[in-house]
């Protein structure tokens, strides 16, 4: 019972429990008291009154975690979660493993339990890409020691493919970057495997978890993977009758959330002023962001302000030049000419070129 309604995202399997010790859950019209029921095909299944539907093929989404978000639905610490951070219009959603408050990169969510579970089993064997800053100095010799294994406190640690991207020299000892590929997945495995071997892990970041990977996703951005990708990558870990259908995603990016600001624009306040860092105003606002009307331009006290440029006369109708300044009565127009001449080119010596030369 409890696996079922969990399926159909109604709530997670101890929350399923819970509706259950309240009286909330009844089959067929009985209450149930119990979650260690079978549902059978026809049965009706009912929380508060409400009749739950058949759960929908298995669906699967990739999300950029950023740091600072606890990958749970409910805290009990009261901190910020991953579940709360996602945008609207999504199903009820779990993940694929986790990754720490402190570490960031992809996270997979899907709507199929059996699915995240078969994808988080070490005998699986899916393959997870990391890449850590750490502080301190090791070298590749190693590095290549983590291929036999290590224990760590007494917990194994299986196979691991470490190799030195870059450091960089200090005074305090090398700043690192180091890619990490394992198989396992177990809880801080990558952290606590550098640690032992002296070097303290100061950024973590999931590059790809099996063939789905990271590539351009913003963090804090979610797309749904595709039908037929599904099918093709992780049938063999879905129930015939779960595997999706189609061809297109069913989630698309809401407008606002696609678009997004853009480059250059400043956040806009309720009271349509810019709004800088920490609640201050900004100093001035280049873009709005798309679907916002533009805030006007506001200066401090004491700054130099744009001169206006000088308002120009209309031009006259039917001429191609503006009027000139203003001017007294017209008198005879300049001549190139001497007096005299009207204009007639003045005698002097031939050219070269003979009487056969036009004029």
């Amino acid at each position: 019972m409890a696996k079922m309604l969990a399926r159909a995202g109604v709530a997670s399997r101890r929350e399923v429990e819970r509706l259950i010790e309240a009286g909330r859950v009844a089959l067929n019209g009985k209450v149930l008291t119990t979650p260690a029921v079978k549902v059978e095909r026809g049965d009706i299944l009912t929380v508060d009154g409400a009749v739950v539907t058949e759960a929908e093929p298995a669906r699967l989404f990739r999300y950029h975690k950023p740091i600072d978000l606890v990958t749970s639905h409910n805290d009990p610490q009261g901190r910020p979660t991953v579940f709360a951070a996602l945008p609207a219009g999504l199903p009820r959603l779990i993940s694929v493993g986790r990754l720490d408050i402190n570490s960031e990169g992809l996270l997979l969510l899907t709507n199929d339990g059996g699915l995240a579970r078969a994808l988080e089993m070490p005998a699986t064997g899916i393959v997870r890409r990391y890449r850590a800053r750490a502080r301190g100095r090791v070298t590749q010799e190693k590095l290549d020691t983590l291929k036999a294994g290590i224990t760590v406190e007494g917990v194994h640690y299986g196979a691991i493919d470490a190799h030195l991207d870059k450091a960089k020299e200090g005074p305090q000892g090398a700043n690192l970057w180091i890619t990490v590929v394992l198989a396992e997945g177990k809880n801080r495995e990558v952290r606590r495997v550098l640690e032992a071997l002296g070097l303290k892990v100061n950024r973590l970041i999931r590059l790809s978890y099996g063939p789905f990977v990271l590539g351009t996703l913003m963090p804090g951005d979610v797309e749904e993977v595709g039908p037929r990708v599904i099918r093709e990558q992780l049938a063999e870990h879905i129930a015939p009758a779960n595997l999706p259908k189609g061809d297109r995603p069913l989630w698309k990016k809401p407008a606002a959330v696609a678009a997004g600001p853009r480059r250059g624009a400043v956040e806009i306040d309720r009271g349509g002023k810019p709004a800088g860092r920490a609640g201050k105003p900004a100093r001035r606002l280049r873009k709005a962001p798309i679907g916002e009307p533009s805030a006007k331009i506001e200066y401090k006290a004491g700054w130099a302000k744009p001169k206006r440029k000088p308002a120009t006369t209309p031009k006259a109708p039917g001429s191609k030049r503006g009027p000139g300044p203003p001017s007294g009565p017209r008198g005879p127009k300049p001549s190139a000419s001497p007096p005299g001449t009207n204009g007639a080119r003045r005698p002097g010596p031939p050219r070269a070129g003979g009487p056969g030369r036009r004029g």
